[in-house]
């Protein structure tokens, strides 16, 4: 075949295509082409819509009314040569050319270059029904992003085993235990320098994941007049995290209550946001950093007390850190968000934790619409031949 024309075909209706399908004298030999964004799947969509009308292949009926499918749609063709069946899949379109047309030498090249040059002909229509439909923006959800980032540094945190008064190393006793002691103080050194910087990527992430889930509410509760206006959406988000948190009730639909900022929750949470702004702009809070005091007769030292090696540096570090506190502040933010969403109403609520949980979250800009669009993994499978049944058999 040397050009591929789609004037040829028609769209049976479902009853029809299916006494082709399924009668004794259906088409015979198969092949499958795909497509991936050689023609955008919106316009491939918009195009056999406008030029065939509504979807009509048998696997619109198999699929849930839901965007939780592996075949999203499905235009099946009918011509002299055979059937030609578009499916809009999630990671391509598949093409199945069953019948005679299978052996033409068909091309993925040829269909597209002869949709590209139709297009053109029904630009109205395609217009339209481009028009018709809704155009969401999905990106990815900051909330769940930071959790998921947490979640697996703790693991890792988990997985090192550490114990600072079990792992403690003991001043070396004697030059004989000189090799095993150096040894042992780089394993350790190693170890908790790796831990620590977990540690402090945990404690400095806790506050942010706080006013994520805040910012997640805003995003998906504000009330319409404040969500159709830009301005007032960005005032919002830029207000002190603690004025946000209080004003919850009054900017956002969905909440039987308000949030009481002296409830021990929402004090636990300030207090960590407090701690992590000590942690994270380096502030010199000498109460909290100090582990020994030392006395000075002009220049001499004289210690309040001896420390071994390890209290002086790894532990100190560790305790500057929050290392033993990590799990304690993870609880706190957990504890925050849980009172919260008990301050919602029921069916708010749920729809909240749902996006709480996806990585990826919609929003409709024509009307200001937030949403999850899609399930949690998308789905893919293959559709082929077996090994007794070529491209070019007798066998559909």
């Amino acid at each position: 075949m040397d050009a591929f024309d789609l004037s040829a075909f028609e769209a049976p209706n479902p009853k029809c295509l299916a006494n082709i399908l399924l009668g004794e004298s259906r088409p015979k030999g198969a092949a499958i082409l795909e497509i991936g964004n050689e023609i955008k799947p919106v316009d491939l969509y918009c195009y056999l819509y406008a030029k065939f009308g509504p979807p009509n292949g048998m696997q619109n009926f198999l699929r849930r009314d839901d965007s939780d499918n592996m075949i999203h749609w499905d235009w099946t063709l009918a011509g002299e040569r055979g059937l030609v069946q578009f499916l809009g899949m999630n990671y391509r379109t598949e093409i199945f050319l069953i019948g005679d047309i299978s052996k033409d030498g068909v091309t993925k090249e040829s269909i597209v270059s002869a949709i590209k040059v139709d297009i053109p002909t029904l630009s109205k229509r395609v217009g339209e029904i481009r028009k018709s439909l809704e155009k969401w923006k999905h990106f990815v959800n900051p909330y769940q992003r930071l959790k998921s980032s947490i979640d697996s540094m703790k693991r890792e945190l988990d997985l090192a085993g550490l114990n600072p008064d079990d792992d403690a190393i003991e001043n070396i006793s004697s030059i004989d235990d000189m090799d095993s002691y150096t040894e042992k103080w780089k394993e350790k050194s190693d170890k908790y320098s790796k831990a620590l910087g977990i540690a402090f990527g945990i404690r400095s992430m806790l506050p942010v994941l706080a006013e994520a889930f805040v910012n997640l509410l805003i995003f998906a509760c504000a009330r319409p007049e404040i969500r159709s206006d830009r301005r007032l959406m960005d005032d919002l988000y830029k207000r002190p995290i603690d004025v946000r948190i209080r004003s919850l009730h009054i900017n956002c639909v969905g909440f039987e209550r308000p949030i009481d900022y002296s409830s021990k929750e929402c004090a636990e949470y300030h207090s960590l946001v407090n701690e992590r702004n000590d942690l994270l702009h380096g502030n010199v809070a000498v109460d909290k950093l100090c582990f020994e005091e030392i006395y000075f007769n002009k220049r001499v030292p004289i210690f309040n007390e001896y420390r071994s090696m390890w209290e002086r540096s790894l532990r100190a570090e560790i305790d500057a850190v929050g290392l033993p506190h990590v799990q304690a502040e993870i609880d706190v933010v957990d504890r925050f968000i849980d009172y919260v969403l008990s301050c919602m109403e029921k069916r708010n609520r749920e729809g909240i934790e749902l996006m709480m949980s996806r990585r990826d979250l919609g929003y409709n800009p024509a009307n200001y619409r937030p949403g999850v669009l899609l399930p949690e993994a998308l789905p893919d499978f293959r559709m082929g031949f077996s090994t007794s049944q070529e491209k070019s058999s007798d066998n559909v």
